[in-house]
């Protein structure tokens, strides 16, 4: 499909993919649908942003009936891969074709029905800049959502967003314009995207909301050391860091108004690997111990590294709340960030451990709760991390011994 034949589009729908043949053809298909019955009085294009994936993507989406409308391949150039970088590519087709909207959706979604098209579409064509998703979702599945990106927004920025890094968003072409305008570093590139794009949407105006999808059938993201982990936390570490005069001077909760139907609906099962993520976090903690000892206030480190010692995680909700803001404050302070990123690893295995623990005999709907009760104390004790950095900025920018084991 060329170029010229995507002039006055008012929907684009894109799909970022790497080696996603198996499955985006079903996606193309029910964006289709969903666009014919919902929207027939609109101009669309599907638009596959791909990583010149190896496994045939191209053809398989190309290939796939989409009821007659239009679709687009873009690839990056050859050897460039990485989520964001497909969304940098999303992001020039909206504000070249200036939609009234547009959407986008996970190739490996198994659970898209044509009715996400109009409940992701609809808040965008209605006035809102960027629309976040509401799941069904396994406990289990994104764990880095759960313990760390949903609490560190909803308690430091103080809003309620509960799937920060959904990746089945809806935005306009204002926001595209502006995500385009902003510094991108590597991690954004990669998969820091889509926490990038919900922290910059939030802390800058932008009109959002969220909306209910149902349950979320994908390829699951289970606890790991790849490195999502180290894009997803670096880049929200980074945009906290960078905005904190704005979510500093925060002083109310903002929910954003949740669009769609709320029937609840059980997640997919996932099948869960506890000893496996034990292991993890007792390797990683004696690796970085000393670099542990010089991030955590020592009363929060000594508690740890009983835990250690009896080989038995404990971490409960209020005690993790205050580690991760002492994460939070040396990253603003210290030049080896990196490090500062892999010493987390450990003590994020050993939250994921014990959250596995404490929530084993519970049903979905409880798990849940206990997940935004966990939120709940991030915002308790976010004037934790609020004193610190007033402090540092009354003292003029005075140094801080603190960072001296991160070298």
């Amino acid at each position: 499909m060329t170029p010229e034949k995507t002039e006055n589009i008012d929907l684009v729908m894109g799909i970022p993919s790497f080696n996603e043949a198996d499955n985006i053809a079903f996606v193309a298909r029910q964006l289709a649908t969903g666009t014919k019955r919902y929207f027939p009085g609109l101009s669309p294009v599907i638009i596959n942003l791909d990583n010149n994936s190896p496994d045939n993507t191209r053809d398989a989406f190309l290939s796939s009936d989409t009821e007659g409308i239009p679709k687009k391949y873009v690839s990056t150039e050859k050897g460039v891969v990485g989520k964001g970088n497909n969304l940098k590519n999303l992001f020039k087709e909206v504000d070249r074709l200036q939609p009234k909207a547009a959407i986008m959706v996970d190739a490996d979604l198994r659970s898209i029905t044509p009715e996400w098209v109009n409940t992701l579409a609809t808040p965008v064509l209605e006035g809102h800049d960027y629309v976040t998703p509401i799941y069904s979702r396994n406990e289990y599945d994104g764990t880095i959502t759960n313990n760390i990106c949903y609490p560190l927004i909803y308690g430091l920025f103080q809003t309620d967003i509960r799937q920060p890094i959904g990746g089945d968003v809806a935005f306009s072409s204002k926001m595209a314009k502006y995500w385009l305008g902003m510094e991108w570093k590597e991690s954004t590139r990669q998969y820091g995207i889509d926490i990038f794009m919900t922290t910059t949407a939030l802390l800058n105006g932008f009109k959002s909301c969220q909306v209910m999808l149902g349950s979320k059938v994908h390829k699951p993201s289970a606890p790991k050391l790849g490195p999502m982990f180290s894009q997803v936390v670096s880049t929200l570490f980074e945009n906290i860091s960078s905005f904190k005069d704005q979510w500093m001077a925060e002083k109310s909760m903002k929910r954003p108004p949740v669009y769609g139907n709320c029937n609840y609906q059980d997640p997919q099962p996932l099948s869960t690997d506890y000893k496996d993520v034990k292991k993890n976090a007792l390797e990683g903690f004696s690796q970085m111990n000393k670099i542990i000892s010089g991030i955590l206030f020592p009363s929060r480190y000594h508690q740890v590294k009983r835990m250690y010692e009896k080989k038995r995680w404990n971490i409960g909700s209020g005690l993790w709340s205050e580690m991760l803001y002492d994460f939070v404050y040396m990253y603003d302070n210290t030049a080896n960030k990196e490090m500062l990123i892999e010493a987390l690893k450990p003590l994020y295995f050993a939250r994921v451990a014990s959250f596995y623990r404490q929530t084993m005999e519970l049903d979905h709907l409880d798990a849940e709760h206990k997940i935004q009760r966990q939120a709940l104390h991030f915002r308790r004790t976010r004037n934790l991390l609020v004193k610190r950095f007033a402090s540092e900025k009354s003292l003029s920018g005075v140094g801080t011994t603190e960072t001296s084991y991160i070298s």
